[in-house]
């Protein structure tokens, strides 16, 4: 399944914030989905490399994910200019978007010191393929597919008529 294999530069980055993140306890980023959805990473990345911009235990004591997430992007943001492309809500989520966040990652990583050793880049080779995966997160991803592909069946099949669409439609959710 092409979604679970990682490209060398997702290692390369991948390595460069655990080994940036390893001194936080409350942080182990093993992908880059749920690792991120509770705002320490953003928060334990950009301590690690700026600790003179906030202090790691006010923001570490924050009972709110979104709050944690909202504090990380606004620091990001004033202090190393860049832009809030997330919406905290949205990553306080059980499996946020993936790509969402290697763009928002890669984006501190341009500005953040880049160091990574091969040691950090074979430990993230080391770190399982398959993360575990709720019940309700395999149903919640199961129901987008089929409302999605119920989307591109109607949108393809647009010019039949509406009793055609609604028999498309009971097909899907059978």
């Amino acid at each position: 399944m092409a979604g679970l294999q990682q490209t060398n530069s997702e290692k390369i980055l991948l390595s460069w914030v655990r080994q940036s993140t390893r001194n936080y306890p409350q942080v182990n980023v093993i992908n880059f989905t749920s690792s991120w959805s509770d705002g320490l990473a953003f928060n334990a990345l950009l301590h690690s490399h700026r600790p003179d911009l906030f202090d790691w235990n006010t923001v570490a004591s924050q009972h709110s994910p979104v709050q944690r997430l909202d504090h990380a992007f606004n620091i990001a943001r004033q202090h190393l200019g860049i832009e809030k492309l997330l919406d905290p809500e949205d990553v306080a989520t059980a499996c946020p978007d993936k790509k969402s966040i290697l763009m928002y990652v890669t984006s501190l990583f341009q500005v953040l010191p880049q160091q990574v050793t091969m040691e950090a880049i074979r430990e993230v080779e080391m770190l399982p393929r398959h993360s575990k995966v709720t019940r309700e997160e395999h149903i919640r991803v199961h129901q987008q597919q089929r409302f999605s592909q119920e989307v591109s069946c109607l949108f393809h099949f647009s010019a039949l008529s509406c009793c055609s669409k609604v028999v498309v439609v009971y097909l899907l959710w059978k």
